[in-house]
């Protein structure tokens, strides 16, 4: 009777592990297909982070249009503001920290052709570099100088196409 018992049982473990194998074998090919496709949805997920943050962070800068221009204005204040602290301000509100200063904020992020501008990246005039604006898309930048204050330019005219340096993406 014990060996009977035993036979069963071996039997009953082998059967288990022959069907779990089975199962596994026929699992397998849809959780690779599904590990793929979760990693294009992760893709298309983080772009459309990237570009729902940018545009809270362009929303956010446009609430400041009209702001005056004021040279070395106070990190933090909304009354006034200069191309980087305007900068500084409206992505530091969005968690991205960034230096005070446009030549240091040239260097944060990663390089971007023009021909790559997404919005939300961060374009840099003259050399050496003095000014600092937000790309918003077809050609226009949101920045402040002079007496405009905080104003909308387009890029790809006047001083700022002649003048144009580099450009940075900060947002990840």
């Amino acid at each position: 009777m014990k060996k009977n018992r035993l036979t069963k049982s071996l039997l009953g473990i082998t059967l288990s592990v022959s069907l779990f194998a089975s199962a596994n074998l026929m699992i397998a090919p849809q959780s690779a297909h599904a590990a793929s496709s979760d990693s294009a949805t992760a893709a298309t997920t983080a772009t459309a982070s990237k570009s729902g943050k940018a545009n809270l962070i362009i929303s956010a800068g446009k609430q400041y249009l009209g702001v005056k221009y004021q040279f070395g204005a106070q990190k933090g204040r909304t009354t006034t503001f200069d191309c980087s602290s305007f900068t500084q301000f409206v992505y530091g509100k969005y968690g991205i920290n960034l230096p005070r200063l446009s030549k240091e904020q040239s260097k944060v992020g990663t390089y971007v052709p023009r021909n790559q501008l997404q919005p939300g990246d961060l374009v840099f005039f003259y050399s050496p570099i003095h000014h600092v604006g937000i790309y918003i898309g077809n050609g226009k930048i949101l920045h402040t100088y002079g007496s405009p204050g905080v104003t909308i330019s387009d890029m790809n005219s006047g001083w700022w196409k002649d003048n144009y340096k580099t450009a940075r993406r900060v947002i990840n």
